[in-house]
């Protein structure tokens, strides 16, 4: 096979894949009662999918249902149906969005979402310990709250070899042990450690090709669209951490992203800006929120939420699978803590980012139902002002209710800050990228 053949063989293989593989995973989900086979309900920060896969719990993540909702334009039904129920408009989308759904028996755009025989959740999130309440008492099954120890302060980040950071592990991993006899009791199977073992390495892999697969964006132009692209990558990275069709996935979606690097072949025609994204989408309008910015040229190279919502795959970290149990324990304890290290102390993470992808400008986009990834945003972009000479962007809407977004607002944001970009470039002397 020459060249030419094979990057026709390759190229969009990403998109590809990552539709049919995110479509079947709904579809097992969907047909999971009707064989028995029991769900767990979890996160997208500290899913524990490698420890529950070896239970043979299928998972099911309400953010990515309930964002589902939103890109699928029918989010205002589930979102009318939880407030008619007594939900306060003010709290977060996705909760809502989930109520909606349980309130309609599962029935969701995608297919129908199983009752949970059991839900997992870390203190990641002050939201998660919140829906999981609400879970307990529309089915009554068991909840875990996985507590993990944040970072005690920005000059304060422990790494593993760390005394603080091995006490710490030694408590997570207490709790590990707890929820392994959870997961018999509700499963009804034992705890398989060579099951876990083989989890933990598909997670490896999957990891090392995610990290490779983000590394590849520092290219010019871009292979891949951080915001529309990084979402596919996002849904496959959840549904399938711990399986092998996940791990083979992002390894050929990594030669796919080598091979446009090659070949400079970029997600856009003509890459005018690279920029970087924080927060969380706008899902109610997802494209045209895209196009906003690929319309002038706009490129988002990298996000943090390809981190922190990813399980802080691109971190670098490695299970032993010597020690299955307490690598498990150090892993999601170091992962975790990034994300909400992130969260706090996000600033100097961006100025590394702004050096290691050649960013142009930062898009900051806070969400006004989600006072968890949205407090702190302006703090953090003026902080960031202070640090360096970076042109930055603050926009609010929602990542699912449609009614607070305006679309009119957003573009005369957004076209004023490339003019903004465009003004710098040329008292710069300097052309496009």
């Amino acid at each position: 096979m020459d060249d030419q053949d094979h990057g026709s063989e390759i190229l969009g293989r990403g998109a590809r894949e990552g539709g049919r593989l995110f479509r079947e995973w709904f579809s097992r989900l969907s047909a999971a009662p009707e064989r028995g086979e029991k769900t767990a309900y979890v996160f997208v920060m500290g899913s524990l999918a490698e420890l529950l896969r070896t239970f043979d719990f299928h998972l099911s993540f309400p953010e990515i249902n309930s964002l589902q909702t939103a890109v699928r334009r029918v989010a205002l039904d589930y979102l009318n149906l939880a407030e008619d129920y007594g939900y306060s408009p003010d709290i977060c989308g996705y909760v809502k969005a989930d109520v909606g759904m349980q309130l309609r028996r599962g029935e969701h755009p995608m297919g129908r979402i199983p009752k949970p025989a059991l839900a997992v959740l870390t203190n990641a999130c002050n939201t998660y310990i919140k829906w999981a309440e609400i879970w307990e008492r529309m089915h009554g099954m068991p909840t875990f709250t996985l507590d993990i120890p944040g970072p005690r302060g920005a000059d304060r980040y422990s790494q593993p070899g760390d005394p603080e950071f091995e006490s710490d592990r030694k408590y997570v991993e207490y709790q590990l042990r707890e929820l392994i006899s959870l997961c018999e009791q509700v499963s009804g199977k034992k705890f398989d450690i060579d099951r876990l073992r083989e989890t933990l390495a598909h997670a490896n892999r999957m990891g090392a090709a995610y990290q490779r697969v983000l590394d590849l964006n520092r290219n010019a132009p871009a292979p891949f669209n951080a915001l529309s692209d990084g979402t596919i990558y996002l849904g496959v990275a959840n549904a399938l951490r711990g399986h092998p069709d996940g791990a083979r996935y992002f390894e050929e979606l990594a030669e796919e992203m080598t091979y446009k690097a090659a070949h400079r072949i970029g997600t856009l025609t003509e890459e005018q800006y690279r920029l970087i994204f924080v927060g969380v989408p706008c899902y109610p309008i997802f494209r045209k929120f895209s196009e906003l910015f690929t319309t002038r040229g706009g490129v988002f190279v990298t996000s943090q939420y390809l981190q922190f919502a990813g399980g802080s795959l691109d971190a670098g970290f490695e299970y032993d699978l010597r020690r299955p149990i307490e690598s498990l324990a150090e892993g999601v304890l170091f992962c975790q803590r990034r994300s909400m290290y992130g969260m706090f102390f996000g600033e100097r993470e961006l100025v590394e980012m702004v050096k290691t992808y050649r960013a142009d400008g930062i898009v900051f986009h806070a969400i006004k139902s989600c006072r968890t990834v949205s407090t702190g945003l302006a703090d953090k972009r003026r902080a960031l002002t202070e640090r360096g000479d970076m042109m930055s962007l603050f926009i609010e809407s929602d990542l699912v209710d449609q009614r607070v977004v305006s679309e009119a607002q957003m573009k005369n944001r957004i076209d004023a800050f490339f003019e903004g970009l465009s003004s710098r470039r040329l008292r710069a002397g300097g052309g496009a990228t």
